[in-house]
């Protein structure tokens, strides 16, 4: 027995909606992952004194920053 066309080009669609939510919940389980993150930093800054050592990564490199540029750049975040 053969599917209709109509029904045939439904599932399709189904399918592509379906890929398409996938790919938005693990957009969000990023985006919720990075936030986490940046929270978790913001806190361990706000414990820090001010004239403390600071450093941020830039890809597999740390960098010496001033506590107030990094604490103003994670809070824009």
């Amino acid at each position: 027995m053969e599917i209709p066309q109509n029904i045939q080009h439904q599932l399709a669609q189904f399918q592509q909606m379906q890929q398409q939510a996938q790919a938005i919940s693990m957009q969000k389980q990023n985006v919720d992952l990075q936030t986490r993150e940046t929270e978790k930093a913001l806190e361990e800054l706000k414990k820090s004194e001010d004239e403390a050592d600071v450093y941020k990564t830039a890809g597999n490199l740390l960098i010496k920053v001033e506590k107030v540029s990094l604490t103003e750049e994670q809070e824009e975040k």
